[in-house]
């Protein structure tokens, strides 16, 4: 066990040839992307002989690969960054996002997705205010009203969108909740023009929301991103940059999204 008297491990004492692989692979950044085996050597404080033994072997296992000037990151390092974002979740990706936009506008910021006729909560921020809006991960809220659920409806399939219009009467939550199939499918394609939607008292009296749809790699829509405040704490003259925000907050995702399937 190490004390206080003993001295700081030096590269020399480590003998995992892990570690040395691992040193040489952190070398490289985007300020210095090559490096040459005595740049390496001199680095890592090792002989030339041994630091190219070490670059032999990550060059065969494709972990790094010859360039002009020395040696860059090979093909088995891009290989291994594309399966570490595709074992990203949705909500993994949407996260910093998520927060960033919380921080802005300083309300509650939901992650949702569309399943069959209900729409759910996959994750959210909460905003710092002494009252909360009462969301949850998993709250399932209805198709037909609020910002979030009109997004995902507003670019699901439209044989889609009859059919889960034709199921049954939509159910009312204030005078403003949409149940006419007809005025809702208005509203949609309102959204789509826009490219966003903003909801106020639909689904509850005091509620305001505003949502912009998340797009996968395909260019699908697959989740929306919104925030839902007290009207009262959202002056309208506030509105328009609240949803520029909305909008870039769905952006960055949805890059991230292409990035991690790409």
């Amino acid at each position: 066990m190490a004390t206080n008297a003993d001295p700081p491990r030096t590269y020399r004492e480590r003998n995992s040839t892990a570690d040395r692989a691992l040193d040489i692979l952190l070398l490289f950044s985007a300020d210095k992307p090559v490096w040459s085996g005595i740049e390496i050597s001199a680095r890592l404080g090792v002989a030339r002989s041994t630091t190219y033994r070490y670059l032999q072997s990550l060059t065969g296992s494709g972990f790094i690969e010859e360039a002009a000037g020395g040696f860059r990151l090979g093909p088995r390092i891009f290989q291994l960054a594309r399966l570490a974002r595709a074992g990203l979740g949705l909500s993994d990706v949407a996260l910093p996002a998520m927060r960033a936009l919380a921080a802005q506008v300083n309300e509650t910021v939901l992650l949702t997705r569309r399943s069959g006729r209900s729409v759910v909560c996959l994750d959210l921020v909460e905003a710092q205010h002494a009252v909360r809006l009462s969301y949850e991960r998993g709250h399932v809220l209805p198709i037909n009203a609020g910002a979030a659920a009109e997004v995902l409806l507003a670019w699901a399939d439209p044989d889609e969108v009859t059919a889960i219009l034709e199921q049954g009467p939509l159910e009312r939550f204030t005078a403003k909740t949409l149940t006419d199939p007809e005025a809702l499918r208005t509203r949609l394609a309102h959204i789509r023009k826009r490219g966003a939607a903003l909801s106020q008292g639909e689904l509850d009296d005091h509620i305001l929301g505003v949502a912009a749809p998340i797009r996968d790699a395909s260019g699908a829509v697959c989740a929306a991103i919104s925030i839902a405040a007290l009207a009262s704490r959202v002056p309208r003259s506030e509105l328009k940059t609240v949803e520029a925000q909305v909008k870039a907050a769905a952006a960055t995702v949805s890059r991230q999204l292409e990035l991690r399937d790409a």
